[in-house]
């Protein structure tokens, strides 16, 4: 690990100002994923800017503004509080699914809301300083594009990086159409939908998000839901803890309950995203289209799932992930059919 200046914010105007004057420095709040690349020499801050004092840690109702009826998550709360805070478990079971599918209990007892938006891929061309990576070091190649690429990406990749972002509890936002609240320097607040919070590589795949320098995360919102009742979180791995997703599916649908005997056959509206198949978490839109307005059945089910991964783009070793892809979110849809158990 290289040498490097330590200091401690008192609050959120000192933090987003001491991070802009210094364009090499770091937020530091779980570290559990900052401090394991600075152990790889992958990140090389010459500055850690500690947060974890601020008073950001608050999950409560929102009262006004767009979101209003919804839930805000505070950005420095930890991981294991929100998966089970009463509100989140009531309301938005999805979410608390997809925090407990994540890593460990350790981990989850360290690692910050905000900061799981913020995980880097752990793509092992990207970890490994020895090979060629464009989002470690732009205009080397990507090593992963002609290299073992059986983790990588089926959508948006692009010849730059073909990697895939690793979160759980960011695919359950996405799927929740969640908001991700904003400070910067000059004390401005923005609020950015979570579709456009994370990126495509494009061009530029060092830029995991539209975030600017001197940015700090202060809370996420949660709109109100009409999808407590049917959501599901569905994780395909390798093993059974500690392992990153082949695939991963977030499945909500608002079911019609105003037809004669209220038996709720019908989908109103449905909200899929996928994990280990994106740079970003990958919102199924063609899916969720065909969906609405239909019965609820597996037939309708794999119609949908078919067509949204008749857009995949497998790579030499990861062809298996659209058949995966399409039974993955069959499943999900099935399991949030029956309803929450959490």
């Amino acid at each position: 690990m290289r040498p490097f200046t330590y200091t401690n914010a008192k609050d959120v105007s000192s933090a987003v100002k001491l991070l802009k004057v210094n364009p090499n420095a770091k937020f530091l709040a779980g570290g559990t994923n900052l401090l394991d690349l600075m152990k790889e020499d992958v990140e090389r801050p010459s500055e850690l800017i500690d947060i974890t004092r601020l008073s950001l840690t608050q999950i409560k109702p929102i009262s006004v503004g767009a979101n209003q009826g919804g839930l805000s998550i505070g950005s420095l709360g930890k991981n294991t509080d929100a998966a089970n805070h009463p509100l989140i478990r009531q309301n938005y079971p999805l979410l608390t699914q997809a925090i407990l599918a994540g890593a460990s209990g350790q981990i989850r007892n360290m690692a910050t809301n905000g900061g799981n938006l913020l995980q880097r891929t752990r793509c092992p061309y990207f970890y490994d300083v020895a090979m060629p990576c464009n989002k470690r070091e732009p205009g080397t190649g990507c090593g992963a594009l002609e290299g073992v690429n059986r983790l990588h990406a089926i959508f948006g990749w692009s010849e730059k990086c073909v990697a895939v972002y690793p979160s759980d509890m960011a695919v359950a936002l996405a799927a929740l159409d969640a908001a991700v609240t904003v400070k910067n320097a000059d004390g401005q607040e923005r609020t950015i939908h979570f579709a456009d919070f994370h990126r495509l590589p494009g061009d530029t795949p060092e830029k995991d998000t539209n975030l600017n320098h001197g940015d700090l995360i202060t809370a996420i919102e949660l709109p109100k839901t009409t999808f407590a009742d049917h959501s599901y979180y569905l994780k395909v791995r390798d093993r059974a803890s500690y392992a990153f997703a082949l695939i991963s599916v977030a499945a909500t649908l608002e079911m019609d309950k105003s037809r004669s005997g209220g038996s709720g056959d019908r989908i109103v509206q449905a909200r899929i995203a996928m994990g280990g198949v994106a740079h970003k978490p990958w919102r199924a839109f063609t899916a969720e289209k065909m969906l609405v307005g239909k019965e609820a059945t597996e037939a309708n089910f794999k119609l949908a799932a078919d067509a949204e991964m008749a857009n995949a783009k497998p790579l030499a070793h990861n062809k298996f992930k659209i058949e995966l892809g399409s039974r993955s979110i069959v499943r999900a849809l099935q399991l949030a059919l029956e309803g929450n158990k959490v």
